[in-house]
């Protein structure tokens, strides 16, 4: 079996699929013209010192930046820690 392992200061995100390649009238969106989204699912990080993520966190990232993988028939986004912007948390309800 094979796995990715990020090395120094790297993150590696899995990028989430849009489930429809369509719009509601039925017009098909080619993955050029589709909006990438700035969110992702970490999946194995680098030696990164005190980090404020762990595996399975689900975190936004600066656009235009890492560099695009396909691993496994996946699609996987390799970018430093810096460029990593917020954590989703779950919270309390008010």
């Amino acid at each position: 079996m094979k796995a990715l392992q990020p090395l120094n200061d790297n993150v590696l995100l899995e990028i989430q699929q849009a489930k429809e390649p369509k719009t509601i009238s039925g017009i098909i969106i080619p993955d050029s013209a589709k909006e990438k989204p700035d969110y992702a699912k970490v999946v194995a990080m680098g030696s990164i010192e005190n980090p404020g993520i762990s595996v399975g966190d689900t975190v936004f990232y600066r656009k235009h930046t890492g560099t695009e993988i396909d691993f496994d028939g996946k699609k996987y986004l390799l970018m430093a820690y810096a460029d990593l912007l917020a954590r989703v948390m779950a919270t309390e309800s008010i």
